[in-house]
């Protein structure tokens, strides 16, 4: 903590704890653990009173959510959830909570879209262009030099915008709750989040069928003439039916495994 920004060392906390946020990443939620070990300094100085545990225990689960960004631009989304907590904390009868998972939602697909082209599509390339140019000619900058052009960019992006998010997030939602904005702004959050949520859907999941009927029934293209991709969408709403129905992530995993082990051998989709 400095003597001129008492709140630096949250700063300096969504720096360092960002660079971490894949160590655990997983194939249910990503990037969530990542995220909540970022938060949850603040989270506990929040709540840092023995009366307020169960608030605490609420704010992990929150944060427990799904989450997927790049990790240089996940500083600026975890300064900005951090600002939004202390609201929350400050103003649990106007504040919703549901706020603050409907903006890392709407910011995930955007904050990764720049960062993934920035850091690994042109930074990365060039740094280990220019370094391995380098090495050919048996220099030993060529590493050393690749690796400072990479972290350089990073550290100002992590830093500065993890201090950004939260600053920004302090100044405006206050601004927000008192001329009744932060309705609208959860609302085009959310349905820029279920944009992002079908977008991925439509991306990640490649499943389609061979099945045809003679030589002009192929029912790939009907189904694709009802709208693209249905088969990932209905099968994104079978899982969600199960998460519903409480299912366990085990068996929900041993379902997609199987069943499309089965369904593929059947001819059925590939």
């Amino acid at each position: 903590m400095t003597k001129k920004d008492p709140n630096s060392w949250k700063y300096w906390q969504f720096f360092w704890r960002s660079w971490a946020i894949q160590a655990s990443w997983n194939y249910e939620r990503q990037m969530n653990m990542g995220f909540m070990y970022g938060i949850a300094p603040i989270i506990d100085k929040i709540y840092a009173k023995p009366e307020d545990a169960h608030k605490k225990m609420e704010a992990y689960e929150r944060h427990m959510a799904y989450y997927n960004c790049t990790p240089q631009t996940s500083a600026f989304v975890l300064g900005l959830a951090a600002s939004m907590e202390e609201q929350y904390a400050e103003d649990q009868e106007n504040f919703n909570p549901e706020a603050i998972g409907a903006l890392k939602t709407s910011l995930m697909g955007p904050l990764s879209g720049i960062g993934d082209s920035f850091f690994q599509g042109t930074v990365r390339v060039l740094a280990f262009g220019f370094g391995i140019n380098l090495a050919q000619q048996g220099s030993i900058l060529g590493p050393i030099l690749a690796m400072i052009i990479s972290f350089v960019p990073s550290f100002l992006v992590t830093y500065y915008g993890g201090k950004i998010g939260y600053n920004t997030g302090n100044k405006y939602l206050a601004k927000l709750y008192q001329e009744g904005l932060m309705d609208k702004v959860m609302y085009v959050c959310t349905i820029v989040g279920l944009m992002v949520i079908g977008a991925m859907i439509a991306s990640m999941i490649g499943i389609t069928t061979p099945l045809k009927f003679g030589k002009a029934f192929v029912l790939q293209d009907v189904l694709d003439n009802i709208m693209p991709q249905l088969i990932p969408l209905g099968l994104t709403f079978l899982m969600y039916w199960l998460l519903q129905k409480k299912v366990r992530t085990g068996v929900m995993l041993a379902i997609c495994i199987v069943g499309g082990i089965l369904l593929s051998i059947c001819g059925i989709f590939s």
